[in-house]
């Protein structure tokens, strides 16, 4: 069928997968821009011609919506909508040859590493000085900061290194100078990213300098929160705490994923840390930073798992009261250590498994939200949404943890720090009014 032509191209990214992916496609669209090209992110007007879609392949899950966006992507340039559909990301990278074969449509698959390839699909340079240089798909007030690229290492479930590669660090000054970018651009807040956070530096530092970045980050002018996602609990590096604690700007919020606190699961995940040392590590972490909060994700399911490791974990979770909770479901991912074994519990238990543990967690919640009823936070104004303002306290991140619900007849900016006196708790949500 005759697709139509614009005169001029514009190209719509769809982002798919966790903020990781989003930094790359926010990087991709500053490239495009910086070469004359007109760009947007999720784009629902239709009035572009061109469609790359960044994809995730980390669990089945995401695999599957990947795969369906892309088909509904050459479904519209099959209906003479678009000129061209292009695809990249992690399951691009990992899948290439077999989806090429099995959806011939697309014009072209790329991985996660070959930003200067898919350029000179726009014939288009990749202009290297712009490192740093993004088009924001975030609201203007907080955006991502991608410390390093790809993992070392060796967990038995994860396909990441396998998508994204070794661990490779960016310099400090480079992090730096992009930091500064993004504040002059209006951003408040900025979220640290990387596959494993606390590795930082080990590469080209030979030592992990995740502290030391801290320390200059939290030195530029208008930077109101520094967030840390993604420490790896094994060899956490505590002297970051010392500088969350001297800083006023960094957040008291701590972003470390356990995936299980069973010994036995431990090790067939080759998580290289114990239960006894995470235990003795969240009792460190607090002793350091009082009043932190930890968030972690979990896995249930593995191969192997039984109801006592199950009971373990919400045992764990009811002695240890961690702020914020994340559940996966294992997924057999191939090419992992992992995949040798046998995945030997149905998808249904998984789920109820993953249910049984929130129930507990959404208990726990509750109770600390209550805590802070009649207590004063400081919180960002995220956006007005039905004829309320939803916003963050220091110890909530985007789209995962808690929101406070504020209802005021007074217009609060969006991106703005207000004080709120908290007057409702809710499980996963606080409600307070603005002094």
């Amino acid at each position: 069928m005759k697709t139509r032509k614009l005169k001029n191209d514009k190209v719509n990214i769809i982002t798919l997968g966790c903020s990781k992916n989003m930094v790359d496609s926010e990087v991709f669209s500053g490239q495009l821009k910086a070469n004359g090209i007109d760009v947007i992110h999720e784009n629902g007007k239709l009035d572009h011609n061109i469609v790359v879609v960044n994809t995730c392949g980390f669990i089945d899950k995401a695999k599957e919506e990947s795969v369906n966006t892309i088909l509904d992507q050459v479904e519209l340039k099959r209906a003479g909508k678009l000129d061209k559909v292009y695809v990249t990301g992690c399951l691009s990278e990992r899948y290439r040859n077999d989806l090429s074969i099995e959806i011939p449509e697309v014009d072209a698959w790329f991985g996660t590493m070959e930003l200067p390839q898919m350029m000179k699909q726009f014939n288009a340079d990749y202009k290297a000085e712009l490192i740093g240089e993004r088009f924001l798909s975030t609201p203007k007030h907080y955006a991502y900061l991608k410390i390093s690229e790809g993992c070392n290492r060796t967990c038995s479930f994860c396909a990441i290194p396998l998508m994204r590669g070794q661990h490779v660090s960016r310099t400090i000054e480079d992090l730096v100078a992009e930091a500064r970018k993004l504040v002059k651009m209006g951003v408040k807040e900025i979220m640290l990213i990387a596959q494993e956070l606390t590795y930082y530096g080990l590469d080209i530092y030979k030592k992990r300098a995740l502290s030391d970045l801290l320390k200059h980050l939290s030195d530029i002018e208008g930077l109101g929160w520094i967030r840390l996602h993604y420490a790896y609990p094994h060899k956490f590096p505590l002297e970051i705490l010392d500088v969350m604690k001297e800083r006023d700007n960094i957040c008291n919020y701590l972003d470390m994923p356990l995936q299980h606190i069973s010994d036995k699961m431990l090790t067939a995940m080759k998580r290289q840390i114990t239960r006894k040392d995470i235990i003795e590590l969240i009792g460190n972490v607090r002793d350091r930073v009082p009043g932190i909060c930890i968030r972690t994700t979990l896995i249930t399911g593995f191969p192997g798992e039984t109801r006592d490791d199950v009971e373990d974990m919400k045992q764990f979770l009811e002695e240890t009261r961690l702020d914020r909770v994340g559940i996966f479901t294992y997924s057999h991912e191939e090419n992992t250590s992992a995949y040798v074994l046998n995945d030997d519990i149905p998808a249904e238990e998984k789920e109820a498994r993953a249910q049984e543990i929130m129930e507990v967690q959404q208990e726990i919640s509750l109770e600390k939200n209550q805590e802070k009823v009649g207590h004063t936070y400081k919180v960002i104004v995220d956006k007005k949404e039905a004829g309320r303002y939803l916003a963050r306290t220091e110890f909530d991140s985007v789209e995962v943890d808690n929101e406070v619900i504020i209802h005021s007849k007074k217009a609060l900016p969006i991106g703005d720090f207000v004080n709120v006196k908290i007057t409702k708790a809710f499980d996963y949500d606080l409600e307070g009014e603005v002094l």
